[in-house]
């Protein structure tokens, strides 16, 4: 079955730094105030945050849009920025890259 073909999944490794309770507290505020704002974003089709058992204090955020030109759309948009700044202080910046983008070439 290939019904989520095309479909993009974009993933936000976060690391906070300080690790501890603050940190995760602060996370996770931001994660539900960028969500509230994205809420009916054309496109997104919902996003979810991880915290990642094999690397203790390491979490990601994983949003799934129905394409790649709808991502492309709302990244190249005015607000983008603005909105997904709350998170940016946790960008894992051990990472060549915070951040990484999935086609879906096939789901079941």
């Amino acid at each position: 079955m290939t019904g989520g073909a095309g479909r993009v999944r974009i993933m936000l490794h976060l690391r906070p730094s300080p690790a501890g309770p603050e940190a995760v507290a602060g996370v996770t505020e931001a994660y539900h105030r960028i969500s509230k704002d994205l809420a009916g974003t054309p496109g997104l089709l919902g996003n979810e945050l991880l915290r990642i058992l094999t690397d203790e204090g390491a979490y990601a955020v994983l949003s799934e849009w129905e394409s790649m030109a709808a991502f492309r759309d709302w990244e190249a948009g005015s607000a983008h920025r603005g909105t997904t700044s709350p998170l940016r202080p946790y960008q894992d910046t051990e990472r060549p890259s915070p951040f990484a983008l999935f086609e879906v070439l096939a789901a079941y």
